[in-house]
């Protein structure tokens, strides 16, 4: 289950099977027979059952005695944590001003192990197989947001992170050699964004600048994404570049300005 995490006395593993079981459905898997979610998660059949029956008479999730499913109550579990955030209701006005002016999609999202989470979005067309929405999750390797989190990362943060992770080629462009991302990461330092041209999904483009708090910390990152087919990598640099470099300026200007939540 990704990275390995040093567990103490105070580890409640009932409660790590119950996260488990819910994590065990998604976009592909959204209705799981009981034998689904024991091999999913591991767990023999009678222990998925005990927590599945649980986790239903709690509202988390449905069955109609066959199939279970998640119910809409699970969003209240993302909810705590994307309300204790500023940045995305801070955000979201920026990116509705940057897609209106690119006419592109924009979104927001931040670092979470592997992966790049979104947190906040604009969509004004839908250009990849799957629908993306806040929560939804990428491998940071593969995408520019992730690109920019990551280079943000110290030395010792990257050196963790690239020693976990598995750089699966996704596409043919996917970058699956180290030294090749890190030379990239060492790119998009110095240039100050990314662009990531068709490595998580074949003719998808996308480009994305880094948001800091007010310690000058890579806290978020911004992208806008495109289509091959109708926007080249020349006018990405050239018509894009700029204004997403505006909208992480404001954004970040916002941030600093809100004494409630002054930092992520």
């Amino acid at each position: 289950m990704g990275e390995s995490v040093e567990r103490g006395a105070h580890h409640v593993q009932s409660l790590e099977r119950g996260l488990a079981v819910i994590r065990a459905f998604g976009a592909t898997a959204p209705a799981l027979t009981l034998t689904d979610v024991a091999k999913a998660t591991g767990l023999t059949r009678a222990a998925a059952r005990r927590f599945l029956l649980t986790l239903a008479d709690l509202g988390y999730v449905r069955t109609d005695g066959k199939l279970f499913s998640l119910t809409a109550r699970v969003l209240e579990l993302g909810y705590a944590y994307l309300s204790s955030l500023s940045l995305p209701e801070i955000a979201q006005p920026h990116l509705e001003r940057l897609s209106g002016e690119v006419r592109e999609s924009t979104s927001a999202s931040v670092l979470d192990g592997a992966d790049v989470v979104y947190v906040a979005r604009f969509a004004v067309s839908r250009i990849m197989a799957v629908s993306i929405t806040v929560g939804t999750r990428f491998p940071a390797y593969a995408t520019s947001m992730g690109h920019v989190l990551l280079a943000g990362l110290s030395s010792g943060e990257l050196e963790h992170h690239l020693a976990s992770v598995r750089l699966e080629p996704l596409t043919s462009h996917t970058i699956t050699s180290v030294e090749r991302l890190r030379d990239e990461l060492d790119k998009v330092r110095a240039q100050g964004w990314a662009l990531v041209d068709q490595e998580l999904e074949e003719g998808l483009r996308s480009v994305a600048a880094p948001v800091r708090d007010r310690n000058g910390r890579v806290v978020a990152a911004v992208n806008v994404s495109t289509h091959a087919s109708r926007t080249t990598l020349d006018r990405i640099r050239k018509d894009i570049v700029p204004p997403l470099l505006a909208a992480c300026a404001a954004i970040e200007e916002d941030l600093a300005a809100d004494p409630a939540r002054p930092r992520l």
